[in-house]
């Protein structure tokens, strides 16, 4: 599933990718033959690609089935942790209390939250000669001091920015408040709304909306360029009340992933994305898979829209496998 086929998507909150159905068997690693299944559920900041990597896996393992659903990083850790599924996909930070109950986290690739408006805002222009800088997000995802285009933009504009949020628990959520002044997600003003998805056609709907999206979701990675409906809120990074050259790098998603790399967009909303066990895996199908994706599945990352992790980062994963220790 590429990215750009998610807004078929919009009407539900949770997608499956399955490669099988009923129970599932133990899994095994005989002579070198993995057979069993590999449940994962959560962000869908990581879907699209733990969806590539699954089916790319099957092809060198056909035995090895796989059962993927999103539903957000909320949902991930909660089954994870629970024991529903093997791996929980998370685009945040593993808390601590997450880490006492046995989370163990392996970053697998890297992309951003970015604030995204409608294509249509007849103040885009204005946007990408101006800029918005960190406090004015604070001042109207935060504080409420700025709700009309006017505030924001200073050209006496009237109408009220239609303001979006996520209602699930969701890493993009997290990121983004943490963003503002290191805030939570339960500090965002906003209609909230379920899903990336769904927070995305609400931006598509509305010519006056702000909101927040993955990357994915902002931009088609097939063609390169946004969505349709939906266009990036360029961020006014030093904040001189001008979007500088080296700041304006919104035009297709190789140059939003080249400043994501080289740390022009800054960290948080950019962010590594995590699979998480329950405690380190001893599943040998599991740790099969993890070694694919930090080794060979690490080829396709940049072609499906996400940013490779650094050499010196997927060696530190790598290390955290049993089978590495050995």
């Amino acid at each position: 599933m590429k990215p750009s086929k998610l807004f078929l998507l919009i009407a539900i909150s949770a997608i499956t990718f399955s490669s099988c159905s009923g129970d599932k068997k133990e899994n095994t690693e005989e002579a070198g033959k993995l057979e069993g299944k590999i449940s994962i559920s959560g962000a869908f900041a990581l879907y699209p690609m733990a969806v590539q990597w699954g089916e790319e896996f099957k092809k060198l393992h056909p035995d090895v089935q796989f059962d993927i659903q999103g539903g957000g990083a909320g949902k991930g850790m909660t089954d994870v942790l629970s024991g529903t599924v093997d791996l929980g996909m998370v685009s945040r930070d593993v808390n601590d209390e997450e880490k006492s109950k046995g989370a163990f986290d392996f970053s697998v690739c890297k992309d951003a939250v970015l604030p995204t408006i409608n294509a249509e805002n007849p103040y885009r222009e204005l946007l990408y000669q101006k800029g918005i800088s960190n406090q004015q997000f604070i001042d109207v995802f935060i504080t409420g001091k700025i709700t009309t285009w006017g505030q924001l933009l200073g050209n006496g504009a009237k109408e009220k920015i239609d303001l979006y949020t996520r209602s699930d628990a969701a890493g993009a959520a997290e990121s983004w408040a943490k963003f503002l002044g290191g805030k939570k997600q339960e500090d965002l003003k906003g209609v909230g709304v379920m899903g990336d998805p769904g927070l995305a056609q609400a931006v598509v709907q509305s010519k006056f909306s702000l909101g927040f999206n993955n990357v994915s979701f902002a931009y088609d990675n097939v063609t390169k360029i946004n969505n349709p409906g939906i266009a990036v809120a360029p961020i006014d990074v030093n904040s001189n009340g001008t979007l500088d050259a080296d700041e304006n790098f919104y035009g297709n998603i190789d140059q939003v992933n080249e400043a994501i790399l080289n740390g022009k967009y800054p960290s948080p909303p950019a962010r590594p994305l995590l699979f998480v066990s329950k405690g380190n895996p001893t599943d040998p199908v599991v740790i099969a898979f993890l070694q694919y994706v930090l080794t060979e599945g690490q080829k396709g990352v940049s072609d499906a829209g996400f940013v490779a992790l650094p050499a010196d980062v997927i060696k530190q994963q790598i290390e955290k496998l049993p089978s590495a220790k050995q």
